[in-house]
């Protein structure tokens, strides 16, 4: 399988390529719209050809820091499973230069059972050491998906 790999601080990190639409840098002339009230991870709303798409930023949801503004930091477009349908979604992800192939019958679960963060999948053992697999799938709170997707909770 292709991986996009990113980094959060030191550690690393990877997603399904096949669940990106688009990988494109972070523009200080184009920053998320904020969205006031929404939790610190949710960095707000960008354009995409016409329609907003929330921003999730992932050190912040991970880490409590935002994305720093570096040459690395990349908005990817991912496709994310909402209410029987698949909407885009923006994540803000760091040191995301580069992709990795691994087999998916190569990852383990981690023995670790974190119940706020079910977004970190099984981890892969690879040339430059362990990297967590993040499963988009998992990255939003029911309570956030309302906030996020209000016309799918009407």
């Amino acid at each position: 399988m292709l991986f996009i790999l990113f980094t959060l601080d030191n550690e690393r990190y990877v997603i399904d390529a096949t669940q990106v639409e688009r990988l494109m840098p972070l523009t200080p002339q184009s920053p998320p719209k904020t969205i006031p009230g929404a939790p610190s991870w949710v960095a707000g709303v960008l354009d995409h050809e016409g329609t907003p798409l929330p921003v999730i930023d992932l050190p912040a949801l991970a880490l409590g820091r935002p994305a720093s503004p570096l040459m690395s930091t990349r908005v990817v477009l991912v496709r994310y499973p909402h209410a029987g349908t698949v909407r885009l979604l923006a994540l803000l992800l760091e040191g995301a230069t580069r992709t990795i192939r691994l087999a998916a019958d190569a990852f383990r679960e981690a023995g670790i059972d974190m119940p706020n963060a079910r977004y970190l999948g099984p981890v892969a053992s690879e040339a430059g050491g362990l990297v967590q697999w993040i499963r988009v799938e998992h990255l939003l709170p029911d309570d956030v998906k309302t906030l996020l997707f209000p016309e799918a909770h009407a």
